[in-house]
């Protein structure tokens, strides 16, 4: 297996705060802006930018955890049940400008089921979506990221793998892995 380093930890760390700003020039004070991290993957990544967005703020920020297992266009397609993680949403997102954050966007399945996933919590003003990785090459759907961390070319050969030291890693790493 040939491994590839896109993002170490003093980079990933930049690219999150750079988010952050970007989300700050656009939704200024987040009062009427809420996240909405992804499982079970983009809840790490959600979790560092409310954290970074509560401190440059001196607020807390509604952060919310959205499961998309039961929405997923592939649920009834596996070999093996999905196990469901669990969704925790303790706000309002009706009129409200939701960012949806996950950790590597791909062929945009995922974002569409949590498109449909969201809706169940009431409809909110504007969507947006936040990833760690936009793989450039792939795409089922028409789904773009308004906030990218970084962009990278990829194969089908290839994967993302984004370990978190909240995963048990030892370093905050980026990979792009090709598969054997």
């Amino acid at each position: 297996m040939n491994k590839k380093l896109i993002l170490d930890q003093d980079l990933l760390k930049l690219t999150v705060s750079r988010l952050c700003q970007q989300l700050i020039e656009n939704h200024a004070n987040f009062s009427a802006s809420v996240l909405l991290g992804l499982q079970p993957r983009g809840i790490f990544l959600a979790n560092r930018i409310a954290a970074e967005l509560g401190k440059e703020l001196k607020k807390d920020i509604n952060l919310g955890y959205l499961d998309i297992t039961f929405y997923r266009d592939d649920f009834r397609r596996r070999d093996t049940p999905i196990v469901a993680n669990e969704t925790q949403i303790d706000f309002i997102i009706e009129n409200k400008r939701v960012i949806l954050i996950d950790d590597v966007l791909y062929t945009g399945r995922s974002v569409r089921a949590a498109l449909d996933a969201m809706i169940a919590f009431g409809r909110p003003a504007e969507v947006e979506l936040l990833v760690l990785i936009n793989r450039k090459y792939g795409r089922d759907l028409p789904i773009e990221p308004k906030y990218v961390g970084r962009t990278v070319n990829t194969l089908e050969s290839q994967r993302v793998d984004v370990g978190w030291s909240e995963q048990g890693k030892r370093k905050d790493n980026v990979w792009l892995v090709n598969k054997a």
